[in-house]
């Protein structure tokens, strides 16, 4: 087996709404329909520009356990970030800057990228990074 990108994330939310806005807005992801939605399950998928479903997103209901462990809002633990390949750093920044939004933009000379880190309604750790040029 060879593995060669991450294909998607899952994010647990109590708020779907919000937490669909946030990609759509901060990383300009296209809402769609979660393949769980024919099943009963409540959720959104986020897609890129190629219409693949990068983030999914599912609502923590009563109907559906996840398990104690499950907590919406709780640090991540040992996951630490999920990073995104990027274009348009400067944009990016304007952008989040326009939206009141904390945030976190690194320039890094030492390697080929610039970094914006910010986190979700969910208190997941976003990396956004730009490659330099």
């Amino acid at each position: 087996m060879l593995v060669s990108a991450i294909d998607h994330f899952n994010v647990l939310t109590d708020d779907l709404d919000k937490t669909a806005n946030f990609y759509a807005d901060v990383l300009g992801l296209k809402r769609g329909e979660s393949a769980g939605a024919a099943m009963g399950y409540k959720g959104a998928w986020m897609f890129d520009d190629a219409g693949f479903p990068i983030v999914h997103i599912g609502l923590k209901t009563p109907e559906r356990d996840y398990g104690p462990d499950h907590i919406v809002g709780a640090t991540t633990g040992a996951l630490h970030h999920v990073a995104f390949r990027c274009s348009g750093y400067e944009l990016a920044k304007e952008r989040l800057a326009g939206m009141g939004l904390a945030f976190n933009a690194m320039e890094r000379p030492e390697v080929t990228f610039r970094q914006i880190t910010l986190k979700d309604p969910n208190n997941i750790n976003l990396e956004l990074n730009f490659a330099n040029g």
